[in-house]
């Protein structure tokens, strides 16, 4: 009697826990308290080496100081960020037609580590045109690994991860790397760390080797083979992928919400051109918006992330809504009292409010994005978002002659009314989380 208790007890427990998956097969329910760990430890590892890296703060600076052209410090963030995006379309039929797609993200992770390094060392070695050039090469290499990462990782999450604790994910990640960077701003800032192009490259060295660590951890996860239909290769990939927005509305206002909400990525680095700071490649000011964005991260990404797996539409809503805000403060002091400008924590403090809203823009997207997809269309989804808003940021530059034509106030104005249309394209959104509860 005993021993049949116990057995009877033992397949309650069993049965307890693969009901507690919602979205996730047999196997990779029992696999999910092993993999959440190496899930968390790998992206902290790769959002710490994004942090030490930042494009639109250090590598611009690092750029800037050793002599880099403006033009080719104007195109590091487009570059980053459109080809993250652009070859996912195609990408997307290859990796579907594997069935581990592990080995995508850890390739991935290695291509961006050699790409940051390569930049460190440029940094060490070489000046003007040629480190300019070669410089942009770079980022080119990382943002094409981080297309391979972007949408692995999602898929793999999904795989490995049941709904309800994939914000989470992100959420911790982004805390525990913005711990460290917020260390290092501070050293900056104060000045026990030398705000020299040998210390920032070296930093930045260190930065790109921490993706190899992330990659090693990364592939300790157990993923089991997946569905391997629908991958369709080159040109018909992104015929049948752009069928999705003739057939899926739901996508279609996600696209919007997530082109509107650009203005928040875009704005940062005009607040550091209004900071009015004059000193020699701006040392002063590094630091403290450094400080502002790394802190902002550090209070808000966890928050922000178990938001999301309540209700990532009105994250979608609220981010939005708080860039807006800040924007608008933003312009204002540009248009009327310029002169308060001067006061020097004024903007890194806007600009800690505006990372706080941008990172809420990230976690809602990835995980409305996530949960609103089933498993054989998900890589499809993220592909064809992230290219078309892709080939969008291409046309950034339009943003640049605004400030030129009109002035950083209006341009930062411009930011701001972006965000309050964002607020009503994503309020058409569905609450995917509630559908999949009920779903159970």
């Amino acid at each position: 009697m005993t021993k049949l208790r116990v057995r009877e007890e033992l397949r309650f427990d069993e049965d307890e826990l693969l009901q507690f998956c919602r979205d996730l097969p047999e196997t990779a329910c029992r696999e999910q308290p092993h993999n959440y760990i190496p899930h968390v430890v790998s992206l902290s590892l790769t959002r710490l080496g994004e942090g030490l890296a930042d494009t639109k703060l250090v590598l611009a600076w690092l750029l800037d100081a050793i002599g880099g052209p403006t033009w080719a410090i104007g195109l590091l963030v487009p570059i980053r960020e459109s080809l993250a995006m652009l070859p996912q379309l195609l990408i997307s039929a290859r990796i579907r037609a594997l069935s581990v797609r592990k080995p995508v993200y850890v390739v991935g992770c290695i291509i961006q580590g050699l790409a940051i390094v390569g930049f460190g060392l440029v940094g060490l070695t070489l000046k003007g045109i040629i480190a300019g050039v070669i410089a942009l090469a770079l980022i080119t290499a990382f943002a094409l690994g981080r297309s391979l990462c972007s949408i692995s990782h999602k898929d793999v999450l999904a795989k490995t991860v049941d709904i309800g604790r994939r914000g989470s994910v992100s959420g911790i990640a982004g805390s525990v790397a913005a711990v460290t960077t917020l260390l290092l701003a501070i050293g900056y800032a104060s000045g026990w760390i030398p705000l020299t192009v040998p210390v920032v490259a070296s930093v930045v060295i260190i930065g790109g080797s921490i993706w190899f660590l992330a990659a090693l951890v990364f592939n300790s996860i157990e993923e089991f083979p997946g569905a391997t239909e629908g991958g369709v290769d080159g040109f018909s990939a992104v015929v049948a992928q752009f069928s999705l927005l003739r057939s899926d509305q739901e996508l279609c206002w996600l696209i919007a919400t997530r082109t509107l909400l650009l203005s928040t990525a875009l704005a940062p680095p005009f607040y550091i051109a209004l900071s009015g700071d004059y000193s020699t490649s701006g040392l002063g000011s590094l630091g403290l918006f450094m400080m502002a964005s790394a802190t902002a991260g550090m209070v808000s990404s966890y928050v922000w992330g178990r938001l999301a797996d309540r209700s990532s539409r009105r994250v979608l809503m609220f981010a939005p809504a708080l860039a807006a805000m800040t924007n608008s403060a933003a312009a204002v002091l540009a248009l009327a009292y310029p002169e308060k400008l001067i006061f020097a924590p004024i903007l890194p403090m806007l600009l800690f409010v505006l990372t706080v809203a941008h990172q809420g823009v990230r976690l809602g997207r990835s995980v409305h994005i996530i949960d609103m997809a089933e498993l054989h269309n998900r890589a499809a989804y993220t592909a064809l978002s992230n290219s078309i808003v892709g080939v969008i940021l291409m046309a950034g530059g339009v943003f640049g002659l605004i400030a030129r034509w009109f002035g950083l106030g209006v341009l930062l104005a411009v930011f701001a009314l972006m965000g309050v249309l964002a607020i009503f394209a994503a309020a058409r959104l569905r609450e995917v989380q509630e559908v999949d509860d009920g779903q159970s």
